[in-house]
């Protein structure tokens, strides 16, 4: 039985770039929306012609900003995925956008082509925060831009960005409190982290920028969690919260390590071609990709074939951030060597003792206390 798959639209623009942002995201002073409309749907129907009519999964728009294209690109979009492929009864169609005025007002047009579930970049509720974070957005616009979405799609999330510069547990609890009362059933909350090549990498390397130290950072996650429980919604990732059933399935589709395609400047995919998984990249800039999706139909600058070495890698660093864990059977199945072939086995043995990861019928997951710690955990458990 071939396994479904999942589908990533990337639409690399947008308004502003934030300071703390390293997405393959572009401003332009005008947005060329049929010239990339076209190259989208060429490049999509170029992998699926590779792949056949596979089970479909999810749609997510990603980017960049998703709800500055235009509504027909995303319903034609839509109809050209089920066209090519079969999409399942429940098929999850995700837009990520920003909560602006005028992009809200969209949000009827991207509901009847198709979207049932879209994601809002809001990041902060206070204005202050906002201002820091580079957002264009008020929150006063934010909360507007929820009450509209409730009104129009089945299911919404949002994003918030907490352990910012001075953030004090109180603070944090006040403003997670007042998200959790405007959530419908899904929350991503993630703490900010200094990227490479971004505005506040060059703050924090001059010291103009601070962030709360290790412990802080693990209070803060605790605080997260115990309040969003409070509220019923759970952990299912580590930076993911959603009442039981509301899960993103398109996200859960990388996490459990299976296919999907990734089309547009960068997207990234895994793909599985004559029972061989293979690592697919576009190439990032948006019209350099764009000349290459007109000459060839893809966009693609890279197809690695990759070892069951790497396979194993992958799947552990994905599969050890939900909350679920990862079935080892399956495990063995997708990347073709048993778990223990591809961790360190003492201090797998360390991580069990110290009740960082628990290991029981066949399922590897970690506890609270290891998703604390997962990033140093990993580098040294995953060989």
């Amino acid at each position: 039985m071939t396994e479904p798959l999942s589908l990533y639209i990337h639409w690399p623009f947008c308004l502003a770039k934030c300071p703390y942002c390293d997405f393959n995201s572009h401003v332009r002073d005008e947005i060329p929306q049929k010239r990339f409309a076209a190259a989208l749907r060429r490049e999509l129907a170029h992998d699926a012609a590779r792949l056949g009519r596979r089970p479909l999964r999810s749609i997510f728009f990603g980017g960049g900003t998703p709800s500055l294209m235009a509504p027909e690109t995303v319903a034609a979009l839509i109809e050209d995925a089920h066209q090519l492929f079969d999409a399942e009864p429940d098929l999850e169609i995700t837009l990520e956008a920003n909560p602006t005025s005028v992009e809200a007002g969209k949000f009827a047009a991207f509901r009847q082509a198709g979207v049932n579930r879209v994601s809002l970049g809001v990041q902060s509720l206070r204005d202050d925060a906002l201002k820091m974070l580079g957002r264009e957005h008020s929150s006063g616009q934010a909360i507007r831009a929820l009450e509209i979405a409730r009104t129009l799609f089945p299911r919404i999330s949002f994003d918030l960005i907490y352990a910012r510069s001075g953030q004090s547990d109180a603070d944090w609890q006040n403003e997670l409190s007042t998200a959790l009362d405007l959530v419908a059933d899904h929350l991503s909350l993630y703490q900010l982290t200094i990227e490479p090549g971004t505005k506040f990498e060059a703050l924090h390397r001059r010291g103009e920028l601070t962030l709360p130290d290790a412990e802080d950072a693990a209070r803060l996650y605790d605080l997260t969690g115990d309040t969003a429980a409070k509220h019923g919604l759970l952990p299912y990732e580590v930076s993911n919260y959603a009442q039981p059933g509301a899960e993103s399935r398109h996200n859960l589709t990388y996490w459990r390590y299976a296919d999907y395609i990734g089309i547009g400047p960068g997207a990234h995919g895994r793909l599985t071609l004559d029972g061989e998984l293979y690592a697919t990249r576009r190439h990032r800039a948006p019209e350099p990709w764009a000349d290459r999706v007109e000459k060839t139909g893809s966009g693609s600058t890279d197809e690695t074939l990759l070892s069951a070495e790497e396979r194993g890698r992958e799947a552990l660093l994905m599969g050890l951030r939900l909350s679920e864990g990862i079935n080892e059977a399956r495990f063995t199945e997708r990347t073709g060597r048993p778990m223990e072939d591809c961790v360190d086995p003492f201090m797998l043995e360390a991580c069990l003792e110290e009740n960082y990861l628990t290991r029981d019928g066949g399922i590897l997951k970690a506890t609270g206390e290891g998703r604390l710690r997962l990033e140093a955990l990993l580098a040294r458990l995953v060989t």
